[in-house]
């Protein structure tokens, strides 16, 4: 046999070293193992977008309170806890688990400003506790600690103290004035119920007041002729008829969740038809969805309070739980529009998000962030 020169042999073996190295870099584009940022089209993949807002959403948190920006209102920490739990929970990711502790930890004690809640997140605004023991909803679903069902069930007890006759039924907003009935507390309200229900086994308390909660909103006249859910009741007046007031996109989307978790409770079928509707008219609404980008009543007048801007994370949020139990998964092409939008127009150089979906960046602040986290998980 021929033997090569030296020379030849020597480049032959530089050129197999430099196939199996281009080979290399192909099958790691393929499987993903180089960095997640390195997709086609420079677009990051869902899960880095996820992970880079979630990161930047912790630049945000205070270790001494436990809460991520403790001059902004109490209830804003309890939702981004809940956008940080439903992103470990979709990923399996614990990295920020340390944190999560800390903050029930500090957060469960009594309130300084409202200690007669007695602590475990019971708070002067109903609607404040339920965001909270919706957050441990989700954490005995990542633990099963029992410890965080029972304080669910203390938020959902507290709660309950406040429903009355009025108006036929219906929870008070403002524990102390006890001078409004609102969409968004009876939501949390009958979401929570109905949470608790599917994770106690042989409950039938939790369910009933939930299926008595949700025929009460559907007979209440808060949800208008065009399937929108107006802010409450006009129980500041005397009266029981809707106040005709903003359709804020979280109280079109709580609902949605409530309705989500009702429906694994009973199996009822009319429960997801009341769902699409609401989400339906949501989509096709010219305010809400206007180009097909969700935004909130506020924004065109630039009048979004820190509140509102973190309504739409709410939304895209309970939205995706609607979407996970509806055949065919019909909403997921919507949510995945509304991150593309979000990702491409309306974020910072350091993964911070802007109030509008649709674009610019306006500034970054936890009810920015938490609303676009929120929105990048649900595409999970």
């Amino acid at each position: 046999m021929t033997r090569q020169p030296s020379s030849a042999r020597r480049i032959a073996s530089a050129r197999r070293i430099a196939s199996v190295l281009a080979g290399a870099v192909v099958m790691a584009l393929l499987v993903g193992v180089l960095p997640a940022h390195a997709a086609p089209g420079g677009q990051a993949r869902p899960r880095a977008r996820a992970t880079a807002a979630v990161d930047a959403m912790m630049k945000f948190y205070d270790p001494a309170s436990g809460r991520w920006d403790p001059e902004a209102p109490w209830w804003q920490s309890g939702n981004a806890l809940q956008a940080l739990l439903d992103y470990m929970s979709k990923t399996g990711s614990t990295r920020y688990m340390p944190q999560v502790k800390n903050t029930i930890k500090e957060q469960r004690k009594p309130l300084p400003w409202w200690p007669e809640g007695g602590g475990e997140f019971r708070a002067d605004s109903t609607d404040d506790t339920g965001w909270w023991a919706l957050a441990m909803i989700r954490m005995y679903d990542l633990t099963r600690d029992r410890q965080y069902l029972d304080i669910a069930k203390t938020g959902a007890e507290y709660i309950h103290k406040y429903w009355d006759d009025t108006c036929g039924g219906g929870v008070w907003w403002d524990i102390p004035n006890k001078s409004y009935k609102n969409a968004i507390s009876l939501e949390l309200h009958f979401k929570l119920l109905a949470s608790l229900h599917n994770r106690v086994p042989g409950d039938r308390t939790y369910l009933e007041r939930a299926k008595q909660a949700w025929r009460w909103f559907a007979g209440s006249g808060m949800i208008n002729s065009a399937g929108l859910v107006n802010d409450g009741l006009q129980t500041q007046s005397g009266s029981c008829a809707s106040n005709h007031g903003t359709t804020w996109t979280y109280n079109q989307g709580v609902v949605l969740g409530g309705l989500a978790e009702l429906y694994k409770a009973t199996g009822d079928r009319g429960l997801l038809t009341s769902a699409r509707r609401i989400a339906d008219a949501v989509i096709a609404s010219p305010e809400l969805s206007p180009k097909g980008i969700l935004t909130e009543p506020c924004e065109p007048a630039g009048t979004c309070n820190s509140d509102q801007a973190a309504f739409k994370g709410i939304f895209a949020r309970n939205l995706d739980e609607l979407d996970r139990v509806v055949p065919g998964h019909p909403y997921r092409g919507y949510l995945r529009t509304q991150a593309d939008s979000l990702y491409a127009h309306g974020r910072d150089g350091q993964n911070q998000y802007g109030l509008s979906w649709k674009g610019p960046f306006d500034r970054a602040d936890i009810s920015r962030q938490d609303s676009a986290v929120s929105l990048f998980v649900a595409v999970l």
